[in-house]
């Protein structure tokens, strides 16, 4: 029997409903466990979690689940990538640029794909590893990215019957998304510009 397959809406509201005596534990193992095992449905859980718990209640416990588990694989990887297999793996010319590259555009490669609520971010969390992305700018693009992936689908979740009967409700959701984008951007600018400035501070410090 394919494990995946016992992932349901019900089974979830199931899980979540027998446990419920543990408080938000069960809420956050689930999605705490998406970073360790890529093919659980992220979405459909977040979603379960709002349904269950309740809208803000959902979105805290889901947020906290996802965030602390890409940071423990991130702080994992970035702790080991000098270890012999990595090493040899990442000084390929092809990992190599990937590596630069992902070190130039660090807060924007795990803010972006944060935001998806399907996509290989166990990948992502290993990639700003091994590549040394500053721990900081790491924390800040997750957990920024993962705010806005995590409010538009709790909110959807905890709503679900409301959206059905007015599907325009969804373009209130999309503008909170934008507003949430276009915030978060603002962020990263500052960072980096922040980051530039310290970067030049450093350079003529050196000469």
């Amino acid at each position: 029997m394919d494990i995946m397959s016992l992932f349901t809406e019900e089974n979830l509201e199931w899980f979540l409903e027998k446990f419920r005596s543990f408080g938000p534990l069960p809420g956050i193992l689930l999605t705490f466990l998406k970073s360790f095992i890529p093919p659980l449905p992220t979405a459909l859980i977040v979603g379960v979690n709002a349904a269950v718990y309740g809208f803000w209640p959902g979105f805290i416990y889901s947020w906290l689940g996802l965030v602390s588990g890409c940071l423990v694989t991130f702080l994992v990887v970035r702790k080991i990538s000098s270890s012999r297999y990595l090493d040899k793996w990442a000084s390929k010319p092809k990992v190599q640029k990937g590596m630069r590259w992902i070190q130039r555009n660090g807060f924007s490669y795990v803010f972006i794909l944060g935001i998806l609520p399907v996509g290989p971010f166990v990948a992502v969390n290993m990639a700003a590893g091994i590549a040394r992305m500053h721990i900081q700018s790491y924390l800040l693009a997750v957990t920024l990215g993962k705010g806005i992936m995590v409010f538009s689908v709790s909110f959807v979740g905890a709503n679900f019957a409301d959206f059905l009967e007015q599907p325009l409700l969804l373009l209130g959701v999309l503008a909170v998304v934008i507003v949430l984008l276009w915030l978060s951007r603002k962020v990263e600018a500052y960072i980096l510009r922040g980051s530039d400035e310290l970067h030049k501070t450093a350079e003529v410090s050196s000469d």
